[in-house]
């Protein structure tokens, strides 16, 4: 085990600190390095001066870690698991170097302690010679040969590895995908039972509804956007569990943004699953009505806070619904300013679980087909009203929270691509600066045609190298015009 897998999680935020200076200086050092040696004579004090610095800029994150990983992924580059931000300074050199490891297809660099300087110039000369060389069949052996000549070269504390191969990238993601559909489905499953146990006043376990939030707040925590890219999922006949399910695992999320423990994630989770419990005590012909509710129909529908209060506290005796789920079901609908319902009597705070589920709950309402809402509003135009409009009552600080989670255009939204392609967008950038480039799933072609799932998926972030982008976003638009069924890239 490295010095930095062992490392203790409360170590970890200086530590990443500690790396993005020192694995930015390392990489200059060796860009430097690679350039002064290719431009000098191993002789020449420029030359010599460069591994000097290279010696010394790698032997401090040894000292400090133990040893140094140097992994390449895509367009970033992580030093013993965090990845260095390109900036504009910085941009030509880490970008030369990443080109010159890549085309001798090394995907990890790993130097371990002892590591002299005489090794350091036996590589650098190395990639030199051999990144210069062209040709197909240079191409495909020139990794087992700089592995061979850095072996003659005496270079034992600088080990190279090929790139993780794709096909274990995709398999990976697979199962990851298939533990998201199996948390997700069990959660609908369980919610569907809790439902129709209090329509027909059995008693339900709420031991296996405390199980399903706790496999949801794992998975949220263990891989977040695989979960997440099933609340696209919009199914009209299953609105009911399917919109509690969405809910939870969207309040877990903002709640993991928000820095909450476990514990309390657990707490949140519950409640979110439960915030709507209240509606197994409105008839169904009121909750399917596909027309407007009438005066009596709506105040019936303003109930269900204080149905859920009483359906939670009957359930204590069954499984300690603890007090937040009560709170919660009470008061998500209260909105921020307390013009909502039901009515308060003495001003109070909605409580952080309350505006962290009401958030979720308007997100995920606001995007689904319903029975009354036959054509659901695109993501972008329900975040901007969340954000913009102070009478729906919502705290902004936690829809920032959801924007900066899902994105500018959330997971599930159908966008055209100045390409003339068709999407899906199927996560968040992971680079912040990027929250208006997310990564996307083409579905149609620029000539028009279906791509088979699961598509192709792209970064809008990607760049054609001369400062443009390979693709972006013209507008929003919806699946229906193309036959498109969001869900079914998702599960």
């Amino acid at each position: 085990m490295t010095g930095h897998e062992s490392m203790h999680p409360e170590d970890k935020v200086g530590s990443d600190a500690f790396l993005r200076q020192a694995g930015r200086t390392f990489l200059l050092a060796m860009y430097a390095a690679l350039r002064s040696l290719k431009l000098y004579p191993i002789e020449n004090a420029t030359a010599q001066k460069s591994l000097d610095d290279l010696q010394a800029a790698s032997a401090g994150i040894l000292q400090s870690q133990g040893d140094i990983e140097l992994r390449l992924s895509g367009d970033f580059i992580f030093v013993n698991g965090t990845r260095l931000r390109l900036e504009l300074d910085n941009y030509a050199s880490f970008s030369n170097l990443m080109a010159a490891l890549k085309a001798l297809e090394v995907g990890e660099l790993r130097v371990m302690p002892g590591c002299e300087r005489k090794e350091w110039q036996v590589f650098i000369g190395v990639l030199l010679a051999l990144s210069g060389r062209s040709g197909v069949q240079d191409e495909e052996h020139r990794f087992l040969e700089l592995r061979d000549r850095l072996e003659r070269g005496g270079v034992v504390h600088i080990e190279v590895q090929p790139p993780v191969e794709s096909e274990d990238k995709v398999a990976e993601a697979e199962k990851a995908r298939e533990a998201a559909k199996r948390t997700y489905s069990h959660g609908v499953a369980v919610t569907k039972d809790l439902i129709n146990s209090v329509r027909l006043g059995r008693t339900t376990s709420v031991a296996k509804v405390k199980r399903a939030v706790q496999a949801i707040v794992d998975q949220v925590l263990n891989n977040e956007t695989s979960l997440l890219g099933l609340t696209a999922i919009r199914d009209y006949d299953e609105y009911t569990f399917t919109h509690s399910v969405n809910v939870c695992i969207l309040s877990v999320a903002i709640g993991k943004k928000l820095g909450l423990t476990r514990l309390q994630l657990y707490d949140l989770g519950l409640a979110a699953l439960l915030h709507d419990v209240g509606k197994a005590r409105i008839p169904v012909e009121v909750l399917n009505k596909t027309t407007g509710l009438d005066e009596g129909e709506w105040r019936l529908m303003q109930t269900h806070p204080w149905q859920g209060v009483l359906t939670l506290f009957n359930m204590r005796g069954y499984g300690e619904i603890p007090y937040r789920q009560i709170v919660v079901a009470h008061e998500h609908h209260m909105k921020t300013d307390l013009t909502g319902y039901p009515k308060v009597i003495r001003k109070r705070d909605q409580g952080i679980y309350s505006r962290i589920v009401a958030v979720a709950d308007g997100y995920d309402a606001a995007t689904t087909r319903r029975s009354y809402q036959t054509v659901p509003i695109q993501p972008d135009q329900v975040l901007r009203e969340m954000w913009e409009n102070p009478r729906r009552g919502y705290d902004k600080i936690l829809v920032k929270a959801l924007i900066n989670l899902i994105g500018i255009y959330p997971v599930g939204t159908c966008v055209i691509l100045d390409t003339f392609e068709v999407a899906i967008v199927t996560g968040a950038n992971p680079d912040a600066n990027y929250l208006n480039r997310p990564i996307v799933r083409v579905v149609i072609d620029q000539d028009g045609a279906m791509l088979g799932y699961p598509g192709r998926e792209e970064n809008l972030a990607e760049g054609d190298g001369s400062g443009s982008f390979l693709r972006s976003i013209v507008k929003v638009t919806n699946p229906d015009r193309y036959g498109l069924i969001v869900g079914d890239y998702f599960v």
